[in-house]
């Protein structure tokens, strides 16, 4: 058993993804975000966002999506996307294992995006 506060809690770089569970050949992530992520592109897959807390925007090439606590919004496969948040936020994402956080097409990848395949989870007191 997994507990969402104690895994947000566990970390504090933004833009780079922890896997909480596994849910057959998904990946469940979390994420603390603030700031602007990048343009990218998952050519093969849906991304699921959930926001868990604070307010999240992400930006589609014909309309501009804001979620807010609890909200969900999926952006379809091949669809150019960038998502950012002013205050900040934490989000819950599925992807299928092995996904990289910043897509398949992406813009060039700035110092504070985090470029992933998704990071274990560890609490604190591991090293």
């Amino acid at each position: 058993m997994t507990s969402l506060d104690k895994a947000l809690a566990s970390f504090d770089e933004l833009w780079s993804p922890r896997i909480v569970a596994a849910v057959n050949d998904y990946d469940v992530r979390i994420a603390k975000v603030q700031g602007e992520h990048i343009w990218h592109t998952h050519d093969h897959t849906d991304e699921f966002f959930l926001v868990l807390d604070g307010e999240l925007t992400i930006d589609l090439r014909d309309r501009t999506v804001v979620l807010h606590r609890h909200d969900v919004f999926t952006v379809p496969r091949g669809t150019e996307h960038k998502p950012s948040s002013a205050g900040g936020a934490s989000i819950l994402m599925v992807e299928p294992t092995g996904t990289l956080s910043v897509g398949d097409r992406h813009d060039e990848v700035p110092a504070h995006v985090d470029a992933t395949r998704g990071h274990h989870l560890r609490t604190r007191s591991e090293p």
